[in-house]
């Protein structure tokens, strides 16, 4: 008697092992969360990629009558015009010297402050100390610049009053230039001490308790903790912020620079940053060429730049490079 053959699953397994593998095996297995952050990636989409279509602006003379495509075509000019004009060695080393300064003075105080609001022993002060560090991150650039001009003002601010009233002659800040870069760090890390301060000290609360009571029982004091365990700790956290701030390292922060300093003529000099020089060849030139070659200046290089230093941090330990 002949048997009927018997019909092989194989097929049917193959195609279906195929299916839940890659992404279309994670599509099945979790759909409910590709339809969630649906909504995020058309954001991403719509004022992100989209926008890029606009680059080309900096390769033509823009004018709203012909329109992106219609305006002429220049080619490598708007660059040429900027590159060869007296302001791009001076805003570009003042947008790498004021932003080097902020990151450097930004991650010491943050690493400090957090270090030392661990310390404190009462969870209700610590909370206390939390929050009021972090409100200054909330205020506008607007209204720090009304706190700056009173405590810096040439007649009337709190600064000059109080060297007054020591016998000194008072400072004219606003005519200082290079005064200007250090006086900005200081401000920047100020309104964003808190904010660093919370990313590091999450990160301290999250160190075994237990390593810090080995270290103790063998004799280590404060000294030792801190820079034996906690910094240690802190090292991949700090690398990694470094790394995500260097890429910003080309963009100046232009709302704190002209809501503080504004035009003042006497301040360019040092305070000039790639951004304001943006602004102002829109404003008073309607450069909108030029204008759109600096920006893509600026993210070609901050691209660039995260590149190498990753690369150098992927030689020195791999586990801390960002990719």
């Amino acid at each position: 008697m002949l048997r009927k053959p018997v019909k092989s699953d194989s097929g049917p397994r193959l195609k279906n092992s195929l299916l839940n593998r890659g992404f279309i095996g994670e599509f099945r297995k979790n759909h409910a969360l590709f339809v969630m952050v649906l909504p995020a990636l058309a954001f991403l989409f719509i004022f992100n990629y989209m926008p890029m279509y606009g680059i080309q602006v900096a390769f033509r003379r823009f004018n709203f009558i012909d329109g992106i495509t219609g305006s002429p075509w220049v080619g490598l000019d708007n660059f040429r015009f900027y590159f060869n004009s007296r302001f791009f060695w001076q805003t570009t080393f003042n947008t790498l010297f004021i932003n080097t300064l902020t990151i450097l003075l930004g991650t010491f105080m943050s690493v400090t402050t957090a270090i030392l609001i661990a310390e404190i022993p009462s969870k209700k002060f610590r909370k206390i100390f939390q929050t009021s560090m972090f409100f200054p991150f909330f205020i506008s650039w607007v209204v720090v610049s009304v706190f700056v001009r009173a405590l810096l003002n040439d007649r009337f601010g709190l600064v000059n009053n109080l060297l007054r009233s020591m016998g000194e002659e008072g400072v004219p800040w606003f005519n200082l230039a290079e005064m200007w870069p250090y006086l900005l760090a200081v401000i920047a890390t100020w309104k964003g001490l808190g904010y660093g301060t919370v990313i590091y000290l999450a990160k301290i609360v999250s160190i075994d308790s237990e390593i810090l009571e080995a270290a103790r029982v063998d004799g280590a004091n404060k000294w030792h903790e801190i820079t034996r365990i906690i910094l240690p700790s802190l090292k991949p956290t700090i690398i990694l912020l470094t790394l995500i701030s260097l890429g910003q390292i080309f963009y100046g922060d232009f709302g704190m620079i002209y809501s503080i300093v504004g035009d003042n003529g006497m301040l360019l000099p040092t305070t000039d940053i790639i951004n304001t020089y943006v602004f102002r060849a829109m404003r008073l030139n309607a450069q909108f060429g030029v204008s759109a070659a600096v920006g893509l200046y600026q993210s070609l290089m901050g691209f660039a730049l995260v590149l190498i230093t990753n690369a150098i941090v992927r030689l020195h330990d791999k586990d801390m490079a960002l990719f």
